[in-house]
């Protein structure tokens, strides 16, 4: 290493402050004894079993300049020893400060020059090299201080002084890299750490008085430089950070592979006044749920919002009053940290800051600021805040992009070494402790700074894995389990991977904490409404899917039907193509878009008939963006294909249909509360199933497509006017009507009907009040029309 590092071309004006070094021993020199707060002190063991004591003091004397004090101690040394500084042919004799005192001799430095490395030997009377236990020269840094390994990442005192810690146990040095504010690619300053000083088990740390006249910072660990890879590395705990810019390519086989670079600030982000923000804490059985693209949520011009607010935090939050008229009171927003802007937001770069071009001025302070922004108008609406996270993998690596961040600063043990069959990003390795502690701190960041509400974990698989293969008890879902700050949120569980491998619901370890996406649902109520599944598996979904939460209860399974990956709600009922087999849609007798008013009506009906299933099913339903206005992605299953929102549609009367019957929904839920928004399953005794005119379901018949459902409501004898009657509910997936028989109910009462999907609107659904509302007597018969869906209610009437 260097025996000095070069100062910067324009010097900040304060001084370089190291942390408060540790106090001398007793059996020290009046010298070192003087060693104040603004001072490090450094004990070295030398090669004959001595130790020398080394101060570096600043501002000595009321200047900016630096003193270096040198002291021999706990050794037979009599005299005549001599400090020869490297670079310098004279010597600095060491002599006590008071009799019988230790010798000692003091080195002045002109604080211009900081920060910098003093290097120096001493030699005894017979002129014998006297030199550190490990035969290398004593060597302390002037300006900057030892630092502290905790926390990870950057630390900016009041004072403006600044720690430095990083983890990286497989570099042999580190280099701490300042840029100037000007930019530039070649750092304006460079801090090589000394392992021996700079270095506590395997955080490399450095702290510095103060970080003026520098804008950015990066590391460099030179585990690549033998493949002229040896750029600055971004911070992987940096809170603020710059823009992803071009760097120098990088030859990969034979070929110019170009890369990216991205620097982390210097500067903490602007404080922010929360002022009464209290989080909604809503109970997890009570949530409605919307999935979004932050981007594509507003980005187009239909939106009516400004430029620099269209597709930005700040947009979310000026729609605000879609999500309540849609009775939503949770918004899951695809991922928001810094991605890969070919790959999509499902490739992060980053975790602990948002997307800089989410924001008005596409940087990360106002990123930063808008989220929080619109974190404040949601949590004020009653809407919680969910994030897509994706811990599973990164963007770096490949031939696209390059080492970014912790790929070059410890990708062996970040990540795992041979990734897993059928994915092509870099696979990190989250149950390793120093992963682990990574993806955690991240999200504690998340939530105690951003109030986050709840993350949603996309390729959940992978987080069971240990270095590749499946783990029983993984420590990372337990540890977020049970961690003090984040079992307090919502936690959920999806199996889908960006990388296609697989969408399949599996055993998923949750200590009763965990929720999860239901696959199973969405693919058990596609093949029933397209008349191919067994309606012993939809009574299932139904019910809460208790074949996969019986541990756990109905409120941990989140229910979906279309999601951002796969065919939109209006394509399932538009294309099935041989290509599109897996998505198990029905297109109604005709491919693609149609102006057969059969067809059509058929399709209307089939929307109707999901987002009903959707809504009166045991479980949180989770709507996709764009399924409330016909969205459509003309067929593709690609992510890439879906485009922005069309807010013009939401003036058709179709949308104004559909939105209508999902408010209408979203308040029948609340309304009757006791049977949809359980924490535990409904009562055995309480569910009644029937086929035609009261039969016996035919549960193993593949051809029977009729199922009636009768619930008994539970009365709360402490609250005898909270809840409803019974419910009676008929699905029928047929070609052709079929006939249902209501069940007999007490006198006095009536059956109310209040869904009918095959009918006209607005008169399809009404609210129980409504005085067109169609009464029924007990053991009447009911036309459940060719694909639809029926409910009755069951009331009191005056007589």
């Amino acid at each position: 290493m260097s025996s000095s590092l070069p100062a910067p071309p324009a010097p900040p004006s304060s001084a370089w402050r190291g942390l408060t070094p540790r106090r001398p021993q007793p059996r020290c020199g009046p010298l070192l004894a003087r060693a104040s707060a603004r001072s490090c002190y450094y004990r070295f063991r030398t090669d004959d079993d001595g130790v020398v004591d080394v101060a570096v003091l600043a501002g000595k004397d009321g200047d900016a300049g630096y003193a270096v004090t040198v002291e021999a101690t706990a050794h037979g040394w009599r005299g005549g020893l001599v400090l020869r500084p490297a670079g310098s042919g004279e010597g600095v004799p060491l002599t006590p400060a008071a009799p019988g005192g230790a010798p000692a001799a003091e080195l002045s430095y002109d604080g211009a020059r900081a920060p910098f490395h003093v290097s120096f030997t001493l030699a005894d009377a017979m002129g014998a090299e006297i030199r550190t236990h490990r035969g290398t020269s004593f060597r302390v840094p002037v300006g900057v201080g030892r630092g502290c390994p905790s926390p990870l990442g950057l630390s900016l005192s009041k004072d403006e002084a600044a720690n430095f810690a990083v983890y990286s146990k497989s570099a042999k040095g580190m280099v701490l890299c300042l840029f100037g504010g000007g930019g530039g690619d070649e750092p304006a300053l460079e801090i090589e750490l000394d392992p021996y000083v700079h270095r506590t088990g395997d955080v490399w740390h450095v702290s510095m008085e103060s970080v003026e006249g520098y804008a950015s910072y990066g590391f460099r660990s030179g585990l690549f430089a033998m493949f002229g890879i040896d750029r600055p590395l971004l911070d992987p705990y940096a809170k603020v950070i710059g823009d992803f810019v071009p760097a120098d390519s990088v030859n990969e086989d034979g070929l110019a592979v170009p890369a990216v670079r991205c620097l982390a600030s210097l500067k903490n982000a602007p404080s922010y006044d929360w002022g009464r923000d209290k989080p909604p804490c809503l109970p997890l059985e009570k949530l409605v749920v919307y999935r979004a693209n932050v981007a594509l949520f507003t980005k187009d011009r239909s939106s009516g919002l400004a430029d620099d607010v269209a597709g930005t935090f700040s947009g979310m939050a000026a729609k605000v009053k879609h999500f309540r008229h849609l009775g939503v009171n949770a918004v899951l927003l695809e991922p928001v940290f810094p991605f890969h802007q070919v790959k999509g937001p499902y490739f992060p770069y980053h975790f602990f800051s948002p997307m800089s071009l989410y924001s008005s001025e596409c940087s990360s302070v106002s990123a930063i600021m808008s989220m929080k922004d619109m974190v404040k108008t949601m949590h004020r609406n009653g809407i919680e805040v969910l994030l897509e996270v994706v811990f599973t993998h990164t963007a770096e690596g490949g031939a696209e992009c390059q080492m970014i961040s912790i790929q070059g600063i410890d990708g062996s043990l970040y990540y795992i070494a041979d990734g897993i069959a059928g994915c092509k990003a870099s696979v990190l390795n989250c149950n390793y402790p120093v992963t682990q502690k990574l993806i955690l701190d991240s999200l504690r960041h998340w939530v105690l700074d951003f109030h986050v509400d709840g993350f949603c974990f996309i390729n959940a698989p992978f987080l069971v894995r240990g270095g590749g293969e499946g783990l029983s008890r993984p420590p990372l879902i337990e540890a977020i389990a049970f961690d003090p700050v984040l079992s307090k949120t919502k936690i959920i569980a999806d199996p889908w991977s960006p990388f296609d491998i697989s969408n399949v619901q599996f055993p998923f370890p949750h200590w009763k904490r965990w929720a999860e996406m239901n696959t199973r649902f969405s693919m058990d109520v596609r093949k029933f409404l397209k008349g191919e599944a067994l309606i012993s598996d939809l009574a299932t979904r139904l019910c809460g899917s208790g074949d996969l939460f019986s541990s756990r209860g109905p409120a941990f399974s989140f229910n979906y039907v279309s999601r951002n990956s796969g065919l939109t709600l209006v394509d399932l009922v538009s294309f099935s193509s041989d290509e599109l087999g897996s998505e198990f849609s029905w297109n109604c007798g005709e491919e693609g878009p149609s102006e057969n008013n059969a067809v059509l009506h058929t399709r209307l009906r089939q929307i109707r008939n999901f987002l009903f299933i959707l809504f009166i099913s045991l479980g949180i339903p989770v709507l996709n963006m764009g399924d409330e206005c016909g969205h459509s992605a003309a067929g593709s299953t690609s992510y890439k294909d879906r485009g922005p929102l069309n807010w013009k549609a939401l003036k058709t009367t179709f949308v104004k249909e559909v939105t209508g019957f999902i408010s209408f929904l979203s308040a029948l839920r609340s309304r009757r509360a006791d049977i949809f928004q359980r924490r535990e399953f409904l009562k055995f005794e309480n569910i009644h199933w029937y086929g035609s005119d009261l039969s016996e379901p035919r549960w193993e018949d593949p051809t029977s497509n009729f199922l009636c459902m009768h619930i008994n409501a539970e009365l709360d004898e402490k609250l005898p006017d909270s809840t409803g009657g019974d419910l009676f509910i008929c699905f029928n997936s047929n070609e052709e009507s079929a006939s249902a028989t209501l069940p007999a109910i007490a006198e006095g009462s009536m059956w109310l009907r209040l869904v009918d999907t095959s009918l006209a609107f607005p008169g399809f659904f009404s609210r129980e009040f409504s005085p067109e509302i169609h009464q029924v007597l007990g053991f009447s018969s009911y036309q459940v029309k060719a694909h639809s869906c029926v409910l009755f209610e069951s009331k009191r009437v005056l007589s």
